[in-house]
């Protein structure tokens, strides 16, 4: 058995208390006891520590006391207020987004209590094995997000016939499908045009995408051509793989949009000039297959139909709200093919309004209305302006 001096005493006790005054530590030459207001004491000597509610307080040791509660009873220890949330936020957020470009994808699953394989691999050696024995790779990590499953079987006309309707049978096999344009702020304040990027939900599956839809195209052309930019969009599924391509060449009277797989093209939109009615010719190949004859003005539904004039498709515009429609770009489409498997309509898909068709459109057929459905936007329903004048819209 051996003594402590003070000095050791204290600098055992200011080590055992040192991040946390939740701990507690036993030293031979000290008792601890608590007090009715909820203060703990520990005694060494003519030493004392003390703590309140897990607050250390010490007239002999500076603790740091950041992470720190008060219980408000008049004590002057440092306080959990609004501000030292706010700049703990913004600290774990630079440190955040430090991780993800430092390591990548490794640094989004370092919170997953099931990847312990990846936590070994960060003990990995040269070679590429780890100390564990196993292998490891760089980028060998399990995707967080998953394709929702499809809303219709792929039977019938919706079967895939070719190696390019395999290709977009998981994104289009869909009844009804939820096409969001998200929010340009460049161009909201200060009427820099953006590239248009849209959201695709199954309305049967809203809890997470089934695709994306992003615009490529020029900075200089986007502010010189606005709506008569030539562009092309890239949709892709919910893991980020392109499915096909939209391209939207330079126009000055009527536009055209072509929908094309691994840079073949499979269909074509062409718009039709009108003084006030908005029409539209949906050609698969060369042949073509179904019309849109909208009568303008104030009319958001745009019906496909064919040349029995029978429905095949329609594609609604949604109101947003009054902020959304007055002073953004971010208009909402639905696109509806017809009836949904009675499995796959389960919550809220109960509700939705199926649409009564001729018959079903195939995939390829279903790739040019996603095309239409963009050549709508960006010929009726984006803004025509702005030119650095924050929150106005400046027609041409």
């Amino acid at each position: 058995m051996f003594c402590l001096s003070r000095r050791s005493s204290s600098a055992l006790l200011r080590s055992a208390f040192q991040l946390r005054g939740d701990a507690t530590a036993s030293v031979s030459c000290s008792t601890l006891f608590s007090n009715p207001e909820g203060i703990g004491v520990v005694n060494s000597g003519n030493h004392s520590l003390a703590f309140r509610n897990s607050s250390l307080c010490t007239s002999q040791v500076s603790l740091p006391s950041s992470r720190c509660f008060s219980d408000g009873s008049g004590d002057t220890s440092p306080r959990l207020d609004r501000k030292f949330l706010a700049q703990l936020w913004i600290s774990d957020m630079k440190m955040l987004k430090a991780m993800e470009k430092r390591y990548g994808k490794a640094s989004k699953h370092r919170n997953c209590p099931e990847d312990d394989d990846d936590n070994q691999s960060s003990l990995a050696q040269p070679n590429g094995r780890s100390l564990s024995g196993t292998s490891t790779k760089e980028n060998d990590y399990e995707p967080t997000v998953k394709q929702p499953p499809v809303s219709q079987s792929m039977s019938g006309p919706l079967k895939p016939t070719t190696s390019d309707e395999v290709k977009i049978a998981n994104l289009l096999a869909r009844s009804n499908l939820l096409i969001t344009r998200d929010i340009e702020w460049a161009n909201l304040v200060l009427g820099i045009e953006q590239e248009n990027r849209y959201c695709v939900v199954d309305v049967c599956y809203p809890q997470a995408p089934v695709g994306s839809i992003r615009e490529k195209s020029n900075l200089l052309a986007r502010q010189l051509l606005r709506i008569r930019r030539p562009f092309v969009a890239s949709i892709t599924d919910a893991l980020g793989n392109e499915l096909f391509r939209v391209r939207r060449p330079f126009w000055w009277i009527t536009s055209s949009i072509y929908a094309e797989i691994d840079g073949e093209e499979i269909g074509v939109v062409h718009q039709r000039w009108h003084l006030w009615r908005r029409i539209y010719d949906l050609y698969l190949g060369n042949q073509q297959f179904a019309v849109v004859e909208n009568p303008g003005f104030w009319d958001w539904t745009f019906t496909v139909k064919d040349a029995d004039g029978e429905v095949l498709a329609q594609i609604d515009r949604d109101w947003r709200g009054f902020g959304f429609e007055i002073f953004t770009d971010a208009g909402q489409y639905v696109i509806r093919f017809g009836k949904s498997d009675a499995a796959s309509k389960t919550g809220p898909a109960k509700m939705v309004e199926e649409l009564e068709v001729k018959r079903p459109l195939t995939l390829s057929e279903r790739a040019v209305a996603l095309a239409l459905a963009i050549s709508l936007d960006n010929d009726y329903f984006s803004r025509h302006g702005g030119w650095g004048i924050p929150f106005m819209a400046v027609g041409e």
